[in-house]
């Protein structure tokens, strides 16, 4: 059973920054692929970034040029680097693992962008 502790959400003011942290734990294994997810008020939740261990990237159009994701693979570990942000970044985010075909989810972090 693999669980995700998210850390680095808040509150920032238009054409601000904030890094957001996700660490797993429980597998002795790497994992496939981890990523960001996020879910505004009373919309879906979409794909904001996914990497895999080989190092792929996947970005929403939305973030691109905007948003980073990293990872450290040796630590099942995902950064979220998100710059010039904006309100309609704002969301709770969800950090998900993708490991032998199973997802995981963590229970997410609030970003807020305003004013």
């Amino acid at each position: 059973q693999v669980q995700l502790l998210e850390s680095g959400g808040g509150l920032v003011q238009p054409g601000g920054s904030l890094r957001l942290s996700c660490a797993a734990s429980g597998s002795s294994f790497s994992i496939d692929t981890m990523g960001w997810y996020r879910q505004a008020p009373g919309k879906q939740r979409e794909l904001v970034a996914t990497r895999t261990i080989s190092g792929s990237t996947k970005y929403a159009d939305s973030v691109k040029g905007r948003f980073t994701i990293s990872r450290d693979n040796a630590k099942n570990t995902v950064l979220l680097q998100m710059n010039s942000l904006n309100p309609d970044d704002t969301a709770v985010y969800y950090c998900k693992a993708q490991l032998f075909g199973v997802d995981y989810w963590g229970k997410g972090t609030l970003v807020t962008v305003s004013s």
